[in-house]
């Protein structure tokens, strides 16, 4: 029996009839996985490449959307910094050039001044952003509350720095005494005041116990005034005494005319007859005036026979009947 001559593809098989026989198919199998294999990489490559070109121009979208907003918060930015920079330098000139803002101050209340607009430009810039400036303000509020009731005690000694560098109720220089302490001030800072002794020793006070408590300042003024007390007996004569110590203040160059030195009976002691010598000098010779006097007022006593008496107790005994 006798096959007609045709060719048929069956599952990739070839066919091929020739002499009257019928050929065992050959499949190529690798082929076929060779080219499934080729077709999946096309298409993920093509999957992949659309993806990128759709975030790309929503990217550019985004971008162009939100240009015109990032453009002006720049400028707002960069313009603000600046005049903050300008406006800080304007306050510092201003206040150093009026001659009565310390230069501490002068420093805080400009940095104060230049941070509290960094602030402003700040808000401002973010809210050209669209983020909501009121909340953003609360926050900013409820936290500066927070830390304000927990550096409450350093923020007054801040406060009271603030107001002795304004109000000067003494310089670098004057001896004072505050805060049951005396002596000569050394710095006057924000938190703290230095004070030097007498003895030369270094005290720091907080500036709140200093303006809460009473300050007296010796330096003040330009002049003081000397209470000097000179004790004599009962039995001498008053008016030679008073004569011989106002003849050694008028020896003292450094005693001021105006006003006119005072010389009194001051007190009747138990032991002696008190004269007050009141005299003025200026502030700088308070010290040597007083050692001055009160050595040439006892040399003086001694040499014209003044006596100043020690006080003295009568103790009389009775014999027993």
């Amino acid at each position: 029996m006798k096959f007609p001559a045709r060719r048929s593809t069956y599952w990739g098989a070839k066919i091929c009839p020739a002499a009257g026989s019928l050929y065992t198919p050959i499949i190529n199998k690798e082929a076929i996985m060779q080219d499934g294999a080729q077709t999946t990489t096309a298409q993920g490559a093509d999957e992949n490449l659309d993806m990128a070109v759709t975030f790309l121009e929503g990217l550019a979208e985004k971008a162009a959307s939100y240009l015109p907003s990032v453009v002006g918060a720049l400028i707002v930015l960069i313009l603000g910094l600046w005049v903050a920079g300008r406006i800080k330098k304007i306050v510092a000139a201003a206040m150093t050039r009026s001659g009565r803002v310390d230069e501490t101050l002068s420093g805080f209340l400009s940095s104060l001044v230049h941070y509290g607009l960094i602030a402003l430009v700040l808000i401002t810039t973010l809210g050209i952003f669209g983020v909501p400036t009121t909340s953003f303000a609360a926050i900013i509020g409820a936290a500066g509350l927070a830390i304000g009731l927990a550096l409450q005690g350093t923020l007054g000694h801040v406060a009271s720095g603030v107001m002795m560098l304004g109000f000067r109720p003494f310089d670098v220089g004057d001896y004072v005494e505050a805060a049951g302490i005396a002596g000569s001030v050394k710095h006057i800072g924000l938190f703290t005041t230095e004070l030097a002794t007498p003895d030369n020793k270094k005290i720091i006070v907080p500036n709140g116990k200093i303006f809460d408590d009473v300050i007296t300042n010796y330096s003040g003024y330009d002049t003081r005034r000397i209470d000097l007390m000179f004790g004599i007996s009962y039995e001498d004569d008053i008016d030679k005494a008073m004569s011989l110590i106002q003849s050694e203040v008028e020896k003292e160059s450094r005693v001021n005319g105006d006003p006119a030195p005072v010389f009194e009976v001051d007190s009747l002691g138990d032991s002696s007859v008190n004269i007050l010598c009141r005299v003025w000098m200026d502030r700088a010779d308070y010290f040597a005036v007083k050692w001055a006097l009160t050595k040439a007022v006892k040399q003086r006593f001694d040499a014209e026979g003044v006596s100043i008496p020690f006080p003295c107790r009568s103790i009389y005994m009775e014999k027993a009947a």
